[in-house]
């Protein structure tokens, strides 16, 4: 859940490694670091570190005009240690750093044992075990690389690791396993980062690093091999994405900015269909009408946001598709007894493709026997992607605030789309059914604009919710997940308190919560859940509560004291999900702007996470 940068080239790398550090913030961003190799004379380890942003870290390069052509740099997110510079990475032992993504789970074995043979640590990290672990073994293992290699052997946990040493400064030497690593092949040099877009700003072309990989880099070259010595080839990639993708341009924040690119997201994803005449499975993978004929159930497996697209995908694929269905939480799925089924399509869905417990969660159901997988995942060449059969590619395009939002609706656009595809396949849409999705589909992207213009409406009641310190959301069917999207995100950019609920439970016990300064928003399609929705209204009404109301045109709900409606522009059938849940992304962006937090970097959370 952090950032690493590494670079070595025929130029001042300083604000190379700066520049990345500022693309991979969303990573981790509690502290900051960077450790060069001045290579004039003799060569000598300079390492800066900073608590907070990288504009900290930037202002102490500045004011030592450091300059360097190689190093390696990292921002932190803590898991081992309060932040603090102490705890900061690079972490040194004696000429050498080692900056570190993941968690090392043996790492208090490896410090009493470090201990013994007499290295002090000054920190609390995991990381520090490494540097020092290294270093002991460049004793008896004089090349870097062997004893990179030696040291990774005795890791047990996850790991990206980036080295340099005052001993050899003609070459920098990164690692990983469970945590993702790519290298960049410049013009003048080599870079290594945890994700591309910290690399634009020198190269387009990519290695995509797989679980074991050592690699080398030096200036005019780059080696690759195993852990256990054994050179392998990693195909070169031309990254689709370009410098402007990452640039805030005319938005305030990325979320902001991320919002208002759905409609294009979506239009991105939804290609795929675009001039078709029906659903062809094939867009899942070659081998994907076998799968979806064999499939008997579905599990879906994912964590936060991207679980919540599953769980709206349930209603879907059992009301549509007619298959069961089961959605569960990647983190807890892979540490219960389960009953393995071989003929159940295992779902996997992660916007970074690198989430932990998702990928763990996938490699446990297989080894269960369960091997047919589909991965819905926003990155093409991720662990995620690579590890299942059969893939659907959310065309997002990077989404840098925290807070998800346009990998959110297209992660609902693609399991539409799969709910389609086994509905056709198992004799359950007719031409004329396929036909309806298909354009309503097709007209989604115009649809999500016409629900964006809503925004000034939305701002005024963000105003109201300022001064809260909680709120409760409701939802029904399909858009009970939506209202549970809706309260992650106004946890995680507000920090306001905010818990959802399926509206009919609310005489089950949330009730009680509700009174004059508990604001209760709720979600109500006019669907055939619709009466029912309106007397879990009235049930709040009668207990004091404020409504505010996200109403398709024709819901027949008034507005009147202490009820506030905000219409729909359109009632979108099994689709709603993906219209309802824009105004509640907007709802959180302006309550957390009234509050003054900072929108796209929330305390304590990271975009990727790739640890347990």
């Amino acid at each position: 859940m952090c950032g690493i940068v590494t670079a070595i080239a025929r130029r001042n790398i300083v604000p190379v490694l700066l520049e990345g550090l500022r693309k991979l913030e969303y990573r981790g961003y509690d502290s900051a670091g960077l450790a060069v190799l001045k290579t004039e004379g003799t060569p000598e380890l300079t390492r800066l570190r900073a608590v907070g942003r990288v504009a900290e870290l930037a202002a102490q390069a500045d004011a030592t005009q450091l300059s360097a052509n190689i190093g390696i740099a990292h921002t932190r997110w803590a898991t081992h240690g309060v932040p603090s510079e102490r705890n900061a990475h690079p972490h040194i032992s004696g000429g050498l750093a080692v900056v570190h993504n993941g968690i090392i789970e043996n790492f208090e074995e490896l410090r009493s044992k470090l201990q013994a043979k007499g290295y002090a640590f000054t920190s609390e990290t995991d990381t520090e075990a490494i540097a020092h672990l290294l270093h002991d073994k460049l004793k008896t293992i004089p090349d870097l690389f062997d004893a990179v290699r030696a040291t990774i052997a005795e890791l047990v946990g996850a790991y990206a690791i980036g080295v340099l040493t005052e001993a050899d400064p003609s070459r920098a030497i990164v690692a990983r396993k469970g945590s993702p690593l790519l290298l960049g092949i410049g013009e003048d040099g080599h870079y290594a980062a945890s994700d591309t877009a910290a690399l634009l700003q020198v190269t387009r072309k990519v290695v995509y690093l797989e679980d074991g990989d050592v690699a080398e880099l030096t200036l005019d070259s780059y080696r690759v091999t195993l852990q256990d010595g054994t050179p392998v080839e990693r195909p070169v990639n031309i990254s689709s994405l370009s410098a402007d993708a990452v640039e805030l341009g005319k938005y305030r924040h990325y979320m902001q900015k991320e919002i208002f690119e759905q409609p294009q997201a979506l239009a991105n994803t939804l290609e795929i269909i675009a001039g078709g005449g029906g659903i062809s499975p094939q867009i899942f993978g070659a081998e994907a009408v076998d799968v979806l004929k064999a499939t008997r159930r579905v599990l879906i497996l994912a964590c936060g946001t991207s679980y919540h697209s599953g769980f709206t995908a349930r209603y879907w694929l059992e009301s549509v598709a007619k298959i069961p269905c089961t959605v569960e939480i990647a983190s807890e799925y892979r540490y219960r007894e389960s009953v393995p089924d071989a003929d159940t399509l295992v779902v996997v869905i992660s916007q970074s493709g690198e989430t932990a417990d998702t990928l763990a969660a996938l490699k446990h159901a297989k080894s269960l026997g369960m091997t047919k997988t589909l991965a819905i995942c926003n990155v093409p060449e991720s662990a995620i992607v690579r590890e299942s059969a059969l893939r659907l590619i959310t065309r997002a395009g990077p989404e840098i605030g925290v807070a998800s939002t346009k990998a959110f609706t297209t992660q609902l656009a693609a399991l539409a789309l799969l709910t389609l595809a086994l509905s056709k396949i198992n004799g359950h849409l007719s031409a004329e059914q396929e036909a309806g999705y298909l354009n309503q589909l097709r007209h989604l992207p115009v649809a999500v604009a016409k629900v964006l213009e809503l925004e000034p409406e939305i701002e005024k009641w963000a105003q109201r919710f300022a001064g809260k310190h909680h709120a409760l959301f409701l939802g029904r069917g399909s858009h009970w997940p939506i209202a549970m999207e809706g309260a992650l995100k106004l946890k995680e950019i507000s920090y306001i308190h905010a818990e959802s609920y399926a509206a009919g439970e609310l005489k089950h016990g949330p009730l009680a919560l509700v009174d004059k300064d508990m604001p209760v928003i709720a979600v109500a399609p006019a669907d055939e859940l619709l009466e029912k929705l309106k007397s879990n209204l009235q049930e709040v009404r009668a207990r004091g509560g404020e409504l505010y109301v996200f109403a398709d045109a024709g819901s027949e709900i008034p507005e009147s004291e202490g009820v506030h409606i905000l219409h729909m522009p359109e009632h979108y059938g099994m689709l709603s999900p993906i219209l309802h849940v824009i105004p509640l992304q907007l709802l959180s962006y302006h309550a957390a702007l009234v509050k003054g937090t900072d929108v796209d970097k929330p305390r304590n959370l990271a975009k990727s996470v790739t640890v347990e």
